[in-house]
């Protein structure tokens, strides 16, 4: 019988690795970037709707907290138009490789956004990434480059969406917050479609995307949500964060294995992802001594 930290610790990396199959889910399912986020947003917020606690936490916040969730939400609705836009002009593993930034990114971008001070260092690591930047561009084919631009504008998104969610999230429950940003990004989503011409945004997908969308909403953002609010109880910040940058590696080698996609890059490629996925396990390192997160990460970051 596993001990309560132990199982803590399986509790996350099952998170983590649910939360690595968005992009192999992304690349499976055939509908657009827009309508595909559109429906896993539109799904969450419907499920939400039917628990009590949403509405619970819903009657404990004020007009403009109400209104704050509801434009961090428009910029996770645009994270994950961008990536899933990668993913489509690229394939999983690049878009995944993008993400990888994503904690650098936002070591520099929550100073400002979260009102804390400003650590040189991390400055330090952002520089770090840009060899590893370099090689994975050189390691693409060329007609897959579309999909790094959209896949770092989503690690600009994401890192501007978790800084908010840490200045904020306090005032609020993790289920009213959550359903608040996630229908919030559907109904903006769902004025973007509606206003494209010919755009089909609002179609029923293919029964086979049904599925795939509903196991992207329920098994890979709600239920892995749930589950690591209750792991963060028995672990550290340092070991969370050390869990949560797993998700790049996950996502790259169940592209490998699911989708063939070794296949589709080269060695270049691969040694500009594990000099990315080294700056990303070497922040937490070395800074948790200066500079520990409270609580935990975040888990709003990661939907």
């Amino acid at each position: 019988m596993l001990n309560p930290h132990s199982r803590a610790l399986v509790q996350i990396h099952l998170c983590v690795l649910l939360w690595g199959f968005t992009a192999i889910l992304g690349k499976t399912i055939t509908l657009e970037a827009l309508p595909l986020v559109w429906w896993r947003m539109t799904t969450v917020a419907f499920a939400l709707l039917l628990v009590p606690a949403f509405w619970r936490g819903i009657g404990r916040l004020t007009v403009r907290q109400i209104a704050t969730f509801a434009g961090i939400g428009v910029l996770v609705a645009l994270h994950w138009l961008t990536f899933y836009g990668s993913i489509k002009l690229s394939n999983a593993s690049v878009a995944a490789t993008c993400m990888a930034l994503a904690p650098v990114v936002t070591a520099l971008v929550e100073p400002r956004l979260a009102r804390r001070r400003f650590d040189g260092r991390e400055l330090g690591f952002g520089l770090a990434a840009i060899p590893g930047v370099a090689l994975v561009v050189g390691g693409t084919p060329a007609g897959m480059r579309g999909g790094i631009v959209a896949g770092i504008v989503s690690v600009l998104f994401v890192s501007v969406f978790s800084s908010l969610n840490k200045r904020f999230v306090e005032r609020g429950t993790p289920l009213a917050v959550t359903g608040l940003e996630m229908g919030a990004g559907a109904v903006f989503l769902g004025l973007v479609g509606s206003a494209l011409p010919g755009d089909t945004i609002f179609d029923l997908p293919a029964p086979a995307d049904a599925g795939w969308l509903l196991t992207l909403a329920i098994g890979c953002t709600l239920v892995p949500f749930a589950l690591s609010l209750v792991a963060l109880r028995q672990l550290s910040a340092f070991t969370t964060a050390l869990a949560v940058n797993m998700e790049p590696v996950y996502a790259i080698l169940l592209a490998i294995v699911l989708l063939g996609e070794q296949r589709e890059l080269d060695g270049i490629f691969y040694l500009g992802v594990g000099i990315i996925l080294a700056v990303v396990f070497l922040h937490p390192v070395l800074t948790r001594r200066r500079r520990p997160v409270p609580g935990g990460i975040d888990p709003l970051e990661r939907l």
